[in-house]
């Protein structure tokens, strides 16, 4: 029985951390008990909690009991592995909630004084208890680390198997193939050599553009001769299983450019160049940046952008947080689109004109993930006696070509076109300004979709007091027409966390995805929400919703755990998104935000099942301070 319990505690947190003394121990005292469907466990009127539960099989409803919101939630399910109610059995008090089974169920039964002398000699189970939330990510965030860092080694070291190194399909041709076809062969492909392959795929020379001018021009070789004659005869080559190192030793020491790969049987299998050993160290934050601010053209920006994406990913494998991952993100995608701006900049010239371009949506609050597409605008200050209509044109003339080179950059032109080249958001500042409290005045469903976009604005080149500008005239606008709010507020509302009550969660809310979450529109997009409705509530000029969150969670005096527990279930569902987007994602493509929660391990769907609670708590705040039915 006691093998049996501590078997079953090493699967779950924050029992598979504990030393075997305090699992013995658990073990000992607690006592299995069967709960039949439809029975109660404990509930307010059965007094002081004695025990502590552990649900090793079946489903546990937690129903909040009486009129008094005192939680976050009415009603929630917990399945095996999953503990209750910690707060009551700790504080000494009757529970809040009616604990049912809602199928049958087995419990462990830890008896109250067990319980506290668990936590006072189990540092692990303490944590647990008293960090609930906090500790649970802090596990998830090393198992992401040791994912992603694995990962990272393998793709980022010179210790990486050559096997996923350089090109996988080498171009190839027999020997007898006359040299004119392989020259023909090399300039189609666009390659500066080939290799030469006997009939059993075995690797027989290579040719490159140094043989030929060395060994087919200076020696005036017929075009018609057989490659063989001409290649580099006995090429170098080294099994797949080798590593970068290896390759990079061979290039050393015997001063050749390029090795070939082989299977155990020799059988060519790719092709190792040393620019692709070169590309594994290139990846650093200064390289990047100075890669960027050094680019000529947008082919430059083009691999500074990719390159962005691998230091992103190795800055994940390094376990940095969602927070600070994404606003280095944004940050180093800002110093591209300036530098794409300032190249455009070349053609078109604004000299005397006062203008700034703006960012809206996610990169307006600093929020990028790994796929993000383009959501921009301008603004400008025409002089008297310029023509604003002309002016107008030579901007959206200007844009275009903007927008153009920046979705050549990795950044999807949007499908809303919600772009500077579009007329509608290439306007003067009083246009601006016009355009804000027009929305403002009339809260129709359009105006407070576009609230959601464009009221999430800063600056990224040109004139930042323009942008100023129209950030002090939407906060006075905010605050005389309460009634804005409060539409804004209940239009934030109408999504809600996708948590059963039966199940975990749902997973039948996108129709074209059966089974799945939309991780950004049932949770990201619910912390944001809020944070931008409280920012404008208490005159908060950040954009970036975790800022926003804390420095209005200070004006509106919200407790800071309060408000630290719903970061954290925000910066969980960030840090998910950017992982599934990583892993998920297509080369060359952009990544989605649709999780399968079965798919993820268990402590992942506790943090995640936790996080969509704090959504939905910060929901039930909103709702009550705007007085929304």
């Amino acid at each position: 029985m006691a093998g049996n319990t501590q078997a079953f505690l090493r699967n779950h947190a924050p029992f598979n951390k504990m030393q075997p003394e305090a699992l013995q121990n658990f073990a000992e005292k607690a006592q299995i008990v069967f709960y039949a469907a439809g029975s109660e466990i404990v509930g307010p009127d059965s007094g002081k909690v004695r025990f502590f539960y552990l649900i090793e099989s079946g489903k546990v409803q937690a129903r909040q009991a009486g009129e008094v919101t005192v939680t976050e939630y009415s009603i929630l399910s917990l399945g095996a592995g999953e503990s209750f109610p910690i707060g009551a059995v700790t504080a000494g008090r009757p529970s809040t909630n009616v604990y049912l089974a809602v199928e049958d169920t087995f419990c462990y039964q830890l008896p109250a004084d067990d319980f506290l002398a668990l936590m006072s000699s189990s540092p692990e189970f303490n944590l647990f208890c008293t960090r609930y939330i906090a500790s649970l990510l802090d596990q998830s965030r090393r198992q992401l680390q040791l994912q992603f860092a694995q990962r990272a080694s393998e793709q980022q070291t010179l210790n990486s198997p050559l096997a996923g190194i350089g090109s996988r399909t080498p171009i190839t041709v027999l020997p007898e193939t006359p040299l004119r076809a392989a020259l023909e062969t090399m300039s189609q492909a666009g390659v500066g050599s080939l290799v030469v392959v006997g009939g059993d795929g075995k690797a027989v020379g290579v040719f490159t553009r140094t043989d030929l001018l060395d060994r087919v021009v200076l020696a005036d070789l017929p075009l018609s001769t057989p490659i063989a004659q001409a290649m580099s005869a006995k090429p170098f080559m080294i099994e797949e299983h080798a590593t970068a190192y290896d390759a990079m030793f061979a290039m050393a020491t015997h001063g050749i450019r390029h090795v070939l790969v082989t299977d155990a049987e020799g059988k060519l299998t790719g092709v190792v160049s040393e620019r692709d050993l070169f590309s594994l160290q290139r990846v650093g934050l200064r390289q990047i940046r100075q890669s960027i601010d050094s680019a000529q053209n947008v082919e430059a920006l083009q691999q500074a952008a990719t390159d962005v994406r691998q230091l992103s990913f190795n800055m994940l494998a390094q376990g940095v947080g969602a927070e600070q991952l994404t606003q280095f993100i944004s940050a180093l995608n800002d110093a591209l689109t300036r530098r794409v701006i300032q190249l455009n900049l070349e053609n078109h010239n604004f000299d005397g004109i006062e203008w700034a371009w703006l960012a809206f949506g996610s990169e307006g609050r600093d929020e990028q993930t790994f796929s993000t597409d383009q959501d921009n605008g301008i603004v400008f200050a025409p002089p008297e006696e310029v023509s604003i209509d002309a002016l107008k044109q030579r901007f959206l003339a200007y844009a275009l070509d903007v927008n153009k080179d920046l979705d050549r950059c990795g950044f999807p032109l949007c499908k809303g076109n919600i772009m500077a080249s579009n007329p509608q958001w290439c306007l003067t500042l009083d246009e601006w300004k016009d355009q804000f409290s027009t929305w403002i005045r009339i809260p129709q469903p359009d105006a407070l979709l576009n609230a959601t976009i464009f009221f999430d604005f800063r600056p990224l080149f040109g004139q930042v007091e323009l942008a100023d500008a129209m950030r002090r005239h939407l906060l006075a606008q905010t605050a005389v027409n309460p009634m804005f709010l409060r539409a804004m507020a209940k239009n934030a509302l109408d999504v809600e966390p996708p948590l059963g009550k039966i199940r975990d969660f749902l997973t039948d809310l996108e129709p074209g995805h059966p089974g799945k979450i939309d991780l950004k529109k049932y949770g990201s997009r619910i912390f944001v929400d809020v944070a931008r409705i409280y920012a404008m509530a208490s005159g908060v000029h950040n954009t970036n919703s975790i800022q926003r969150l804390r420095i209005s969670a200070q004006r509106l005096s919200i407790r800071s755990e309060e408000i630290n527990a719903v970061l954290e279930g925000m910066n969980f569902i960030q840090l998910l998104r950017l992982q599934h987007q990583y892993l998920e994602g297509e080369p060359g493509t952009q990544g989605d935000n649709l999780i399968d929660p079965e798919t993820l391990n268990e402590l992942d769907r506790r943090i995640l099942k936790e996080s969509f609670r704090q959504a939905r708590k910060i929901q039930t705040r909103l709702k009550l301070d705007y007085q929304v039915q």
